[in-house]
């Protein structure tokens, strides 16, 4: 369960992402030791993947156990070619 601490609008970097999968890690200065991301949390329409090396601004949740492995989790995640446009359908967009 998430502690409730989820923080603002963070700059990161894809550091992976496995589309069979569905999930991956997303790096920041803001999250120590990686942030998990799973393809739900991704703002856009139709498939939706990252890729490694990737530009991205996101939402993150410090969580009081670990994800695969990390101790916080993408909540929501624009990709950098959708910053400034409608990054999807779900009225999500980003500043």
């Amino acid at each position: 369960m998430a502690d409730g601490n989820s923080t603002g609008r963070i700059d990161g970097v894809v550091e992976w992402f496995d589309a069979e999968q569905g999930w991956g890690a997303l790096s920041s200065v803001e999250t120590p030791g990686g942030c998990f991301v799973h393809f739900s949390a991704i703002a856009t329409d139709g498939y939706r993947a990252l890729a490694a090396g990737q530009r991205v601004r996101f939402v993150a949740e410090h969580l009081d156990f670990l994800q695969d492995g990390y101790s916080y989790r993408a909540v929501r995640v624009i990709p950098s070619e959708l910053r400034g446009t409608q990054a999807s359908s779900r009225n999500i967009t980003s500043e």
